[in-house]
């Protein structure tokens, strides 16, 4: 399977994952190119899929879940704005697993809300995958 072409996205355009680069050069190089799908760590892979839901990009987001605990499909909340991502730790593991803790915001109908999961990755193949995550209260 060929990757996507890289998206149209101006080279100036910020990466949503707050890294401070540009999304062509960070996030974006994993959603279409020669890197397609090849976030080299947990990680990069979170910023990537924070990156995906911000744009809206459901294949990526599709294509990056572990198929175990793949929904049938992405539905986007209309109106809901994303407004910062923290990664707060990585924890890799030898066997190719991982753990991310991250937090991001976002905005919806006026309201401000804030998502803090622990993410479980599973690396196979050389290719990580989000598996699923446990929510924190507050």
């Amino acid at each position: 399977m060929t990757p996507p072409a890289p998206a149209t996205t101006p080279a100036n355009t910020p990466c949503p994952c707050g890294s401070g680069q540009w999304l062509p050069q960070c996030c974006g190089r994993f959603h279409a190119g020669p890197l397609h799908l090849q976030a080299p760590d947990a990680a990069a892979l979170m910023r990537s899929r924070y990156s995906a839901f911000v744009l809206q990009d459901a294949d990526y987001l599709l294509q990056t879940w572990h198929p175990r605990t793949r929904p049938a499909q992405i539905d986007f909340e209309p109106g809901l704005r994303w407004l910062g991502l923290q990664v707060r730790r990585h924890v890799p593991e030898p066997d190719g697993r991982a753990e991310v803790e991250f937090v991001a915001r976002s905005k919806l109908g006026g309201r401000a809300h804030r998502l803090h999961e622990t993410s479980r990755f599973v690396q196979e193949d050389g290719r990580w995958f989000y598996v699923d995550g446990d929510l924190h209260a507050g």
